[in-house]
C-alpha cells in the first residue's frame, strides 16, 4: 500500500461528521483492498445537495461511469445546500490530497473564489450544471437551459399550428438561474407566436406536490389552457395528478424537462403517456469522467467549456433516443476524410487558426481538404456542396455569416454527413432539425462581457459619461453579433459609458482606419474609449489615430478582442491598453470532436476553447508565449 493511500485512509477515518463521505463502488474492506497499486487517480465529487433529482442523477451516473476504469476512486461530499459547508467539504478533499475536484456548485458567485483557490493549486477542476464567473477552472460542464425552455417553445408552437390558444408555463423557484434562464428561452419562441396567450404561475418551490396544490387551486381558470410548459419532470407530474383530478388529463398537453429515466421520470410519463413530451436536461456524468481521464493523462484537445445537448422527447422518438443514450462507441483509428471550408485569411489570428487545424489534421490522421472562400458565403456553399459530392466523412465550416444556410445544410444531412461548425455559428430556421452536430470555438458573448467589465473596472470616468467608439466585424457574422451584444449586456449597468457611434471594419486592419477616419471628417475628436471587435481592427485605428495627433491608449482608451502578438506590441508601446482572448489555436479540439464524432460518440450542443484577458501590466512577460 502507498504512503499516499495510507494518508488518505486515516483522513477518511477521522473526518468525523463535519463531512459526509461516500466512497463509490466501495465498501470499507474493498476501498482497503483498492490501495494495492492498482487505484491511480481519486476524484472529489462536491455535491451542492443530495435532495435534488438532477444531483442525485449526477452522483449515481458518476459511480456507474467509473466502472469501467478500475484504477479510480471517488469520494462524495454533500454540501446540503450550504456555501459554507461546501467550502469546509472542498478543503477536506484538498487535504485528502484528490487528483481532480468535480464540483456542482451550491451558488456560482459565492463558490466562485474556492473554486479558483482549487485551480491556482494545481488540482483539475471540473465545474457542472452551474457556471462561474470567470475562467479560473479546468472544465465546465453542463447544459444550455435557454436552449430547452426554446425547444419546449417551439414544441407548443408546433402543436398550435398556427392557432390561437393559451399554455400556462410552470415556474420551480428554488432553482433561480436554470428556471429564470428555461422562462426566457421560451418566452422568447412565444413572444413570436402572439397567437398564443402566454400565463406564468410561480410555484413555492421544485415539487411534484407543489405543482399538484398550485394546478387544483387554478380552478376554472384551467378550462381556458390548452398547454402547459413545466420547468422539471416532478412539476409536469404533479400537474398531471391535478389535471386528472379534474377530468382535464385528456384536454391540457404537459411538455415537461429533464427527461430522467426511472419510473415516474420524464421518459416514463412520455412512455406512459401521461405528458406529451419533455426536454432532456443532459446530466454529463459520462463526459466528466471521460475528459477527467483525458485531464488526468495530460491528453490533448479538452477545451474549456462543453455545453450539452437537449433533445425533444415524445413517444414517436423516445425508443431512438433511449439507444442513441445506451449506444457504445470506438474509434477504429483509419484515416479520416474532413472537408473544411474556412470564411478566409483577412487577419492574423485566421492565418494562425487555419495552421492550428492543417497542423491537428496530421496529429490525428485526417486528410483534410481545405476550401478558402475569401469571405464569399456562395464559395462556401459551393465549397460544401462540393465536399458533399466528395463524399467526405465530416464537413467543417467556419461560416461567413449567420444566416442563409439551411438549404445546403439539409443536403449535407441527407447525404448523412454530419456539420460541424468551427470559430463562427449559424442560425437554423428549426433548431429542431439538428443541421448542425455541433459547435466548436469561443464563447463571443462572453468576450464582449469581459471587454466592458474591464472598462468598468479600469477606465474610471472623468466626466459625466465616457464615449464609446465601436469597431464591429462583418455585419451579420457571429463574433460581430454576440460580442456586441456582451458588451452592451455589462454596458446596461453602467449609466456612465455609452456608445456612441458604430461601424462595420470587416475585421481588418483598413476598416479600424476607414471607420476613425470617417468619424473625424464628421465630428470634433470626443472619443474617451474604443471597443475593437478584433485586434486587426484596433491596430488600424491606432495607425489613424496618430496621423491626427491623437496618442492611443493615452487621449483615448483602447480595448480590442483576439490578443495576438501584435496586440501585446502595442499595450507594451502602450498603444493598447487591454486585449480580451479570443484563442484561434484549437485544431486539436477541433480535430478530437471529429474523430469522437466518427467513432459514434453523441456531440455536445457547443465545445468552448479556453480564453483569457490581458492588459498592459502583464503584456512583456507574456509576448513570450504567445504562438500568433
Amino acid at each position: 500500500m502507498s504512503k499516499r493511500h495510507l494518508i488518505l485512509i486515516l483522513c477518511l477515518l477521522t473526518v468525523g461528521i463535519s463531512t459526509l463521505l461516500t466512497w463509490s463502488r466501495n465498501t470499507k474492506d474493498e476501498a482497503l483492498n483498492a490501495n494495492e497499486g492498482k487505484v491511480e487517480y481519486i476524484i472529489g465529487v462536491s455535491q451542492a445537495n443530495m435532495r435534488e433529482k438532477w444531483r442525485v442523477a449526477l452522483v449515481e451516473e458518476l459511480e456507474k461511469e467509473i466502472q469501467g476504469y478500475d484504477n479510480i476512486r471517488i469520494i462524495t461530499t454533500d454540501a446540503t445546500s450550504s456555501v459554507e459547508k461546501q467550502k469546509l467539504d472542498i478543503s477536506h478533499l484538498m487535504g485528502f490530497g484528490i487528483d481532480l475536484l468535480i464540483i456542482s456548485p451550491c451558488d456560482e458567485k459565492e463558490m466562485t473564489e474556492k473554486i479558483k483557490e482549487v485551480y491556482d493549486s494545481n488540482i483539475p477542476v471540473i465545474v457542472m450544471d452551474r457556471a462561474i464567473e470567470g475562467f479560473d477552472y479546468t472544465l465546465y460542464i453542463g447544459p444550455d437551459n435557454t436552449v430547452i425552455g426554446q425547444q419546449a417553445g417551439n414544441y407548443i408552437a408546433a402543436m398550435f399550428d398556427g392557432k390561437p390558444g393559451k399554455v400556462l408555463e410552470l415556474q420551480g423557484n428554488n432553482l433561480p438561474i436554470q428556471s429564470e434562464e428555461r422562462s426566457i428561452g421560451f418566452a422568447s419562441v412565444m413572444d413570436a407566436h402572439p397567437e398564443i396567450e402566454r400565463s406564468v404561475l410561480k410555484l413555492q418551490n421544485e415539487s411534484k406536490d407543489s405543482a399538484y396544490d398550485a394546478v387544483l387551486a387554478a380552478g376554472e381558470e384551467l378550462k381556458e389552457v390548452d398547454a402547459i410548459f413545466a420547468h422539471s419532470d416532478y412539476i409536469a407530474l404533479g400537474a398531471y395528478e391535478a389535471l386528472k383530478n379534474r377530468g382535464l388529463e385528456n384536454t391540457i398537453a404537459i411538455v415537461g424537462s429533464d427527461g430522467f429515466k426511472e419510473e415516474d421520470e420524464g421518459i416514463d410519463l412520455v412512455q406512459s403517456g401521461r405528458i406529451e413530451a419533455t426536454i432532456s436536461c443532459p446530466i454529463g456524468a459520462r463526459e466528466a469522467i471521460e475528459y477527467a481521464m483525458d485531464i488526468l493523462k495530460n491528453e490533448t484537445g479538452v477545451p474549456k467549456q462543453v455545453i450539452l445537448r437537449s433533445y425533444t422527447i415524445t413517444q414517436k422518438n423516445v425508443e431512438n433516443y433511449l439507444d442513441k443514450m445506451n449506444a457504445t462507441y470506438e474509434d477504429s483509428g483509419r484515416k479520416i476524410v474532413v472537408g473544411y471550408s474556412q470564411v478566409g485569411q483577412e487577419s492574423q489570428w485566421r492565418l494562425a487558426n487555419t495552421n492550428s487545424i492543417q497542423t491537428a489534421a496530421d496529429i490525428f490522421n485526417i486528410r483534410l481538404l481545405l476550401e478558402d472562400a475569401n469571405q464569399s458565403q456562395e464559395r462556401q456553399i459551393e465549397a460544401i456542396r462540393g465536399f458533399i459530392r466528395e463524399g467526405v466523412d465530416v464537413i467543417v465550416v467556419s461560416p461567413v455569416v449567420e444566416t442563409g444556410w439551411d438549404e445546403v445544410l439539409r443536403e449535407a444531412k441527407a447525404a448523412g454527413i454530419p456539420v460541424v461548425m468551427s470559430d463562427r455559428n449559424v442560425t437554423q430556421e428549426d433548431i429542431e432539425e439538428d443541421l448542425i452536430t455541433t459547435y466548436i470555438g469561443a464563447d463571443f458573448k462572453e468576450e464582449g462581457r469581459r471587454a466592458m467589465r474591464w472598462i468598468r473596472d479600469n477606465v474610471e470616468p472623468d466626466k459625466k459619461q465616457m464615449k464609446i467608439l465601436q469597431l464591429q466585424g462583418n455585419k451579420g457574422a457571429s463574433p460581430t453579433e454576440e460580442r456586441q451584444e456582451g458588451f452592451e449586456e455589462v454596458l446596461k449597468e453602467c449609466p456612465e459609458y455609452k456608445i456612441v457611434y458604430s461601424d462595420h471594419g470587416n475585421f481588418t486592419f483598413e476598416g479600424g482606419q476607414k471607420i476613425v477616419r470617417e468619424y473625424l471628417n464628421q465630428y470634433k475628436w470626443d472619443i474617451d474609449i474604443i471597443y475593437a471587435h478584433n485586434d486587426d481592427m484596433a491596430l488600424g485605428a491606432i495607425e489613424e489615430l496618430k496621423k491626427h495627433g491623437i496618442k492611443p491608449g493615452e487621449d483615448v482608451k483602447i480595448v480590442s478582442v483576439d490578443a495576438t502578438k501584435a496586440a501585446f506590441l502595442a499595450m507594451i508601446e502602450g498603444e493598447l491598453n487591454c486585449a480580451v482572448e479570443c484563442n484561434p489555436v484549437f485544431g486539436n479540439q477541433l480535430m478530437k470532436a471529429v474523430r469522437d464524432l466518427v467513432s459514434g460518440k453523441p456531440m455536445p450542443f457547443k465545445i468552448i476553447t479556453e480564453e483569457k484577458i490581458y492588459d498592459e501590466s502583464v503584456a512583456e512577460d507574456m509576448i513570450k508565449l504567445r504562438e500568433y
